[in-house]
């Protein structure tokens, strides 16, 4: 009987004194790893779902993470290939999925700002928007490379990397076969169901809202998505916990609060026609928590930047130690010299002389060449907007890697970090004067490249966590990000083209809800009409919960995003706690720990594939998602309480299926 090989129990906690975590192929070995055709499948995902994944955000504000959706697809790819003949290993599917997962990444920051200046009426080329995609993308993974050791390898069992540790389960699930794999695919399967009935049927609703009596505008929500339940089960009860209560401050206590504060006056800024008696909890959560929220997460990322400056010198220290490292020399048995690797293959990162040269490659064009920042026109000008691009980036890199360590890539605040960027540098354009219609655009295109290096960072560190556990070769994974941002640039940015010309941005069918609010924030802060009160308050929240030893930066993910995000996740980090409790001894409990991060892979994996397809056909067909089904059952209220018994369903199979 053949040997079921699975992750060891080392991949999911910290690492003993004096212990060396071995990974699923040990270092020893050396299989096909950096392949040609691991690379055609990574770029042709890659193309896939980034440009599916620009509608989507667009559309809803939100994209998909696609490491795990790229991941199965992979994997069904190279099963197919065994079928007809050919080889393919688990390292090859590795990087295929690393390079085409770097396109959702890309995608993100792109959505998030650039509509922005179509909305100011300006119309980006082609090329001015493909040269700020790949030089965000490429800052993003430069930057990540020499915090690998300390963020991946020091931080193990620290940093959990949900959705990383989820690919290399889904991974070696399909490597191994028998029930580790069928897991995988019931949750694929389930996931896509669910997600067919509320996305493509529309017969049931996709989220449940529940106003909370006696208490004026208080509402909780939540997303019924088989998806961000899955991401809970993946977190665990901690940063579940963590990340609700900031969505409950909001919901129950910041809107509540606001809604009483403004009761008979006057329309409040930044609102300028609504009164907030006349506002919904929604519309205030949009118009006025969110700037509490970006408050908030910048705040805390600052926090984290001093918490991570040791972890940053340390990194760069032994980084440019093994620069002034030669490679040793020993004598054969013939007594000819040869060369010796300086470590092992599964701790080779790129060179940090070749990481140095590639930011100051990429500094200096976008300082030199008129194309990305087309807005200003002289040189001093565009050298300052390409400063404010490497600081911002390093800064929100190092952020962002240590944030999707915790809560994920999927409650990955790119838009928050953003709008600190966006703060910081039309506060810089402000000083200088350069306060027009130019001046904005050009902030607008900084913020761009900042947003995208920010999600590219996230989805490094996830991709690095895989191969970690793994057994991978880092500098080949690193490789494969830089192709992955290089092949899909130009394919999300010609979709967003298309789009804007099609549909046009602002409008009912893609209202381009983030880009809206970075246009807001460019316009406040260099009209001088920025509610800065608001973001006090957020970075006064921040503090607060520092002081209090509350993690910050998830609470603070969690007061910026919707609590209805928030709901599902925590469900599933508690019922991972309910099930590992009352597992009958130790060996119950691993195997529930590995059949729920299996199905809330599978979860993941299902909702995202089909919500990239929906998002695919509305896309070519130009029709509207809620034109695909038959609508909703019911009145409203009919339909929460239908949504919320069929997730409870969903909840309850769950369940039976992780104690069978």
């Amino acid at each position: 009987m053949q040997e079921i090989r699975k992750l060891p129990d080392s991949a999911h906690r910290p690492l003993r004194p004096g212990e060396t975590y071995q990974p699923y192929v040990p270092a020893t070995e050396s299989p096909n790893e950096f392949t040609l055709k691991a690379l055609f499948f990574g770029v042709l995902f890659g193309v896939l779902f980034g440009s599916a994944n620009a509608y989507l955000g667009l559309r809803a504000g939100l994209t998909i993470s696609t490491s795990i959706p790229v991941a199965v697809m992979t994997v069904a790819a190279f099963h197919a290939l065994r079928k007809m003949g050919g080889t393919a290993n688990i390292l090859e599917a590795n990087l295929a999925q690393t390079v085409g997962s770097s396109s959702s990444s890309v995608a993100s920051g792109v959505i998030f700002t650039l509509p922005a200046l179509f909305l100011w009426g300006l119309e980006p080329r082609l090329l001015q928007m493909t040269l700020l995609a790949m030089a965000g993308g490429l800052l993003g993974v430069l930057f990540m490379i020499p915090l690998r050791r300390f963020l991946i390898e020091r931080e193990h069992g620290k940093l959990p990397y949900p959705e990383g540790t989820a690919c290399a389960h889904v991974l070696v699930a399909n490597e191994t076969g028998g029930g580790h794999a069928r897991n995988v695919f019931i949750g694929l399967g389930a996931g896509a169901l669910y997600k067919a009935l509320t996305g493509w049927a529309r017969v049931l609703t996709d989220e449940a809202h529940l106003k909370i009596p006696f208490l004026r505008k208080g509402e909780v929500g939540m997303d019924l998505s088989p998806a961000l339940f899955g991401v809970g089960y993946i977190l665990g009860p901690r940063i579940a916990t963590v990340m609700v209560a900031g969505g409950l401050l909001s919901s129950l206590i910041i809107i509540p609060a606001i809604a009483y504060w403004g009761e008979g006056r006057p329309p409040l800024y930044p609102e300028m026609l609504l009164t907030i008696s006349d506002m919904s909890a929604s519309q205030i959560w949009t118009r006025y928590v969110r700037y509490i929220g970006a408050g908030a997460v910048a705040a805390a990322g600052i926090i984290t930047l001093i918490r991570s400056l040791p972890v940053m010198i340390e990194s760069f220290r032994i980084g440019t130690g093994q620069l002034r490292q030669r490679v040793e020399t020993v004598t054969d048995m013939h007594g000819a010299p040869a060369a010796v690797a300086p470590g092992p293959r599964t701790g080779r990162d790129l060179p940090l002389k070749f990481v140095g040269v590639g930011i100051l490659v990429i500094g200096l064009m976008l300082a030199l060449v008129e194309a990305p920042f087309g807005a200003l026109e002289h040189t001093l000008e565009r050298a300052v907007a390409a400063v404010c691009v490497v600081i911002f980036a390093f800064f929100f890199v190092t952020v962002a890697s240590r944030i999707v360590g915790l809560v994920g890539v999927t409650s990955n605040p790119t838009s928050g970090m953003t709008i600190a960027a966006l703060l910081g540098t039309a506060g810089v354009f402000l000083v200088m004067g350069w306060t027009d219609l130019n001046g904005k655009a050009a902030a607008l295109t900084v913020g761009c490249v900042v947003a995208i290096a920010a999600s590219i960072a996230g989805d490094t560190s996830q991709d690095l966590k895989t191969g970690y556990l793994l057994g991978a070769t880092p500098r080949y994974q690193q490789i494969g990000e830089l192709i992955g941002v290089l092949s899909s640039a130009t394919f999300v940015c010609l979709a967003v083209l298309l789009l804007a010309e099609t549909f046009g941005f602002g409008s009912e069918e893609l209202p381009a809800p983030q880009a809206t609010l970075m246009k807001l924030v460019i316009d406040g802060v260099l009209e001088q009409n920025l509610p800065w009160g608001l973001v006090a308050i957020g970075a006064g929240i921040a503090i607060v919960a520092e002081l209090f030893k509350v993690p910050s930066l998830p609470f603070a993910v969690g007061v910026y995003l919707p609590v209805s995000t928030m709901t599902p996740i925590f469900f599933g980090g508690m019922l991972k706690l309910w099930l590992e409790r009352s597992a009958k001894d130790e060996n119950d409990q691993v195997e529930r720990r590995d059949k729920g991060v299996l199905l809330g892979s599978g979860f993941v994996g299902g909702e995202g594939l089909l919500g990239v397809a929906i998002a695919g056909v509305a896309f070519w067909q130009g029709a509207r998602p809620e034109g695909f089904g038959l609508g909703w059952l019911g009145p409203e209220w009919v339909a929460n309480l239908v949504g919320f018994a069929v997730f409870l369903v969903f909840a309850a199979w769950f369940v039976r299926r992780i104690r069978s």
